[in-house]
């Protein structure tokens, strides 16, 4: 019988091994039972397979165990995905005497935010034996007491429970024990008297009580009684309630009258007197915060009562005679709460930084608050500041999320105080706050801006390549990689080229510098285009023109168009002697290719053979007489004009006029070979350069004079023809085309120039295809040709003006005389010339020109 029984008890025993790794699932819980005193590392249970969750989401979700106690006794295994037991598991200490005995705790998981409630059971196993309070248990019993006397024993204690806690009581012969069971369940036991006591035959007697649990293997427990026999006390104290209940506040004060007590016994004297006391069965806590006053049996409060460390106690009183009978009683003392306790906020995780772009009801913090009171007291309204895109919402007991109620934008606010407030109900109220510093981080969601849409910058021609023109400067109201801004050229056409050969910009600092030396008079202004991008992912940009101007320097001297220098060849202009004061001789035509004030331009006359008979306009260039030209003036006559422009420092150019003063063409010719030692040759020339320069001369006069007597004949032809009215026949003669052989190619284009005549004319005005503004001899150093200088102009004659012009037609020279819109034609061979109110005449100059 008993192999049998043995093998039943350790057939249970492996039930509940069993049972330990079974996972049961309640309302969305997990729930598994092991023993008590397991080993540390023990295998609780598999969340991989009874939760569906596998190793890479525990890892990923930095998977955790919470419990609201400090204390953890199951430890998570996130490599294996398992329950182990992590320290040791006390059944008694963790629950006393409350069964069920379960473990409760939550396994987090975050990215996104899961919970899952797990529930262990903790299983007693019979690890205590029964125990008495006092080993020695003394009784003093009258030898009056009649068989079935009862006698009250302290009842042994174990703390286990169910089969494995206390089952039966044993005590050796006089004496027989009666279980009892109190209305609230509790069994304690008596010892009664068989037969009548004698104290003559036995003054003492020796008992053994043994208590007994029914665990496997079983245990026990023993205490020894000692029995001594007294006289005449016959009647045992009598409680007048088995049971007392009381209801006390947990804030009751010391001292504070909790219930009294009281027992009777019917005995007088000493044998009557009952003492109050509490029994050694009463828990070590009670008796220190309760006190009970051994003759009046009044329970007072003697320490400070907590509801949330124990809502009730159980107190035992013992009443005694001077003859030892006793009696006991029960006192159930009842905490109620009241509201001295505020919640608790703990913050389970926390994610900061959250991105802008957070969708709302992106929890951002779990938090577990609660109140260890009860009732209303321990129910909790969780908020936050109202003005703040946040809330707060509840996900299971005493667990909140905190999330994002709208969009987030970081460039508003970077971060947000977020102050949590949890307040209870009771009264008076409680509540406490705390606050989470949360930071927002960056999207690239704002492209870079420029200040100005537009931007000019001036730059001075003639610049270093490298000089820095200009900055660009870009905000973006992003931060860090996507405030990171780099400037770029944009590769457009500049004056068909690519930009880059102008500019480049420095990608870090926007700043714009020169490639080239610029050139104002190339270049007057370009547009380029900057982008400026910054370093999100994907990047964003703009761009902004930017319109460069390069501004002039006076680094252009001026040139002079006309009178032409030239080194092969003389330049004369004549001056009849008989012009007036204010004549004009010339005019120094020059131009500047600067601008602005570096292009005014303004003449002053250097150096004169005669001072006094020349000036020239300050603003025009004109050169005229200034007093009336006399037959003492020298013929030949050389000016130095300097033209000079209003830059600063100012640039000038001098040209070098020379001047005959003469009325007939011979008197010119006579002092021409004069004129070529005035010209700045170099100084060291040679005898021989000399000596060919006077044999060519020679040869070209004789040229001259016999080109002259042909022209001069030919003059008198025409001249005749025109005085019979008709129209100028094409004159049959080609003579070749003569070009400019000093070389310098200035003016080598051929010009149209248009006179206007009389209204009566019969030609109303004369086109010149090679005229000139100024009759010019120009005679080649050489002496081989004569060649008529032109400049562009449109010469329009008043009737007053007078003017005389010479122009040489295949090699024959003629004076036009204007005077009142007559024109008189001078024929330099000789041949005397007549005013004509008009005159028309086409003259050959080579080619397909015509005069």
């Amino acid at each position: 019988m008993r192999r049998y029984t043995a093998w039943i008890a350790f057939r249970l025993l492996d039930l509940f091994i069993l049972l330990a790794f079974i996972m049961v699932f309640t309302h969305g819980q997990v729930r598994y039972s092991i023993p008590e005193e397991m080993k540390k590392g023990s295998l609780v249970g598999n969340i991989i397979q009874d939760l569906g969750l596998d190793v890479k989401r525990l890892k990923s979700g930095r998977a955790r165990i919470f419990t609201e106690d400090s204390r953890e006794y199951i430890g998570l295994n996130v490599d294996k995905g398992t329950l182990v037991v992590r320290e040791r598991i006390d059944r008694e200490e963790l629950c006393a005497h409350v069964s069920p005995c379960s473990l409760h705790f939550q396994i987090i998981l975050e990215n996104p935010m899961e919970l899952h409630r797990i529930d262990v059971e903790i299983i007693d196993i019979n690890d205590h034996a029964p125990s008495f309070a006092r080993g020695e248990i003394h009784f003093q019993i009258s030898e009056s007491a009649l068989p079935g006397a009862k006698f009250s024993l302290d009842s042994a204690q174990d703390p286990d429970v169910g089969i494995n806690t206390l089952q039966r009581y044993t005590l050796s012969p006089h004496f027989t024990l009666k279980e009892l069971s109190r209305s609230d369940g509790t069994k304690y036991v008596e010892m009664v008297l068989q037969t009548l006591l004698d104290r003559e035959l036995q003054e003492e007697h020796k008992l053994i009580l043994t208590a007994f649990d029914g665990g496997t293997p079983q245990k026990s427990g023993t205490a020894r009684i000692t029995v001594t026999v007294i006289d005449a006390n016959d009647n045992t104290p009598m409680f007048s309630q088995p049971i007392y209940r009381v209801s006390l506040s947990e804030n009751a004060a010391k001292s504070s009258l909790v219930v009294t007590v009281s027992a009777t016994d019917k005995d007088k004297g000493s044998n009557g007197e009952v003492m109050y006391s509490f029994s050694q069965s009463t828990g070590k806590e009670a008796i220190e915060l309760f006190s009970i006053d051994s003759d009046t049996g009044e329970i007072k409060v003697g320490g400070l009562l907590d509801y949330e460390k124990a809502r009730q106690y159980e107190l035992n009183v013992e009443a005694m005679d001077k003859g030892g009978l006793t009696d006991r009683s029960k006192v159930f003392v009842e905490i109620t709460d009241v509201n001295d306790n505020a919640p608790v906020i703990s913050v389970i995780s926390f994610s900061s930084p959250i991105p802008e772009d957070s969708a709302p009801d992106t929890v951002i913090a779990m938090l577990n608050i609660k109140d260890i009171d009860s009732g209303k007291n321990g129910q909790i309204k969780c908020t936050v500041n109202s003005d703040l895109p946040f809330r707060v919402k509840s996900t299971s007991s005493n667990f909140y999320s905190l999330v994002t109620e709208s969009f987030l934008d970081r460039e508003l606010f970077s971060e947000y105080n977020i102050t949590i407030m949890a307040t209870d109900l009771g009264s008076p109220v409680f509540s406490v706050n705390k606050t989470l510093n949360l930071k927002i981080s960056d999207v690239n969601d704002n492209a870079p801006a420029f200040l100005h849409k537009f931007y000019t910058a001036y730059v001075m021609e003639n610049n270093s390549p490298g000089l820095s023109i200009f900055a660009v400067t870009a905000t973006d109201k992003d931060s860090s990689n996507n405030a990171l801004l780099t400037y770029i050229l944009e590769d457009i056409s500049v004056n068909g080229v690519s930009a880059s050969s102008y500019v480049t910009v420095n990608t870090e600092s926007g700043e714009i510098l020169a490639v080239r030396s610029f050139d104002y008079e190339q270049t007057k202004e370009f547009n380029i285009r900057v982008k400026a991008q910054d370093g999100g992912n994907p990047p964003l940009s703009n761009n902004v023109s930017v319109k460069i101007i390069i501004q002039d320097q006076n680094d252009n001297a001026p040139q002079v168009l006309y009178p032409v220098q030239t080194r092969g060849s003389l330049v004369a202009e004549i001056v009849p002697r008989s012009a007036d004061v204010g004549y004009l001789v010339t005019k120094v035509v020059a131009v500047d290719v600067d601008s602005g004030q570096n292009a005014w331009l303004s003449y002053k006359l250097q150096k004169a053979t005669d001072r006094a008979l020349f000036e020239v306009g300050l603003q025009n260039g004109e050169i005229r007489t200034v007093r009336q030209v006399t037959d003492k003036d020298a013929v030949k006559q050389k000016l130095t004009v300097v033209v000079e422009d209003n830059g600063q420092p100012s640039r000038s150019a001098t040209v070098n006029i020379n001047v005959a003063v003469a009325d007939s063409f011979p008197e010119v010719l006579s002092e021409f070979t004069d004129f070529t030692h005035d010209k700045q040759y170099n100084d060291n020339l040679t005898f021989y350069l000399v000596l060919a320069l006077a044999v060519v001369s020679f040869f070209f006069i004789v040229s001259i004079i016999t080109i002259l007597s042909v022209k001069c004949y030919r003059w008198r032809r025409e001249r005749m023809f025109y005085k019979s009215g008709a129209n100028l026949p094409v004159i049959p003669y080609y003579p070749p085309l003569y070009a400019d052989v000093d070389g310098t190619g200035t003016l080598n284009q051929r010009f149209n120039y248009e006179m206007s005549g009389t209204t009566d004319s019969r030609k109303s005005d004369l086109k010149y295809v090679r005229p000139c503004s100024q009759s010019i001899i120009s005679v080649d150093a050489s002496g081989t040709q004569t060649l008529l200088r032109v400049q562009e102009n449109k010469l329009s004659f008043g009737e007053s003006d007078n003017k005389v012009r010479f122009i040489m037609l295949n090699f024959s020279m003629f004076i036009f005389t204007i005077h009142n819109s007559q024109y008189k034609i001078h024929n330099c061979g000789g041949a005397k010339g007549g005013w004509v109110p008009h005159f028309s005449a086409q003259i050959y100059l080579g080619g397909n020109e015509w005069l």
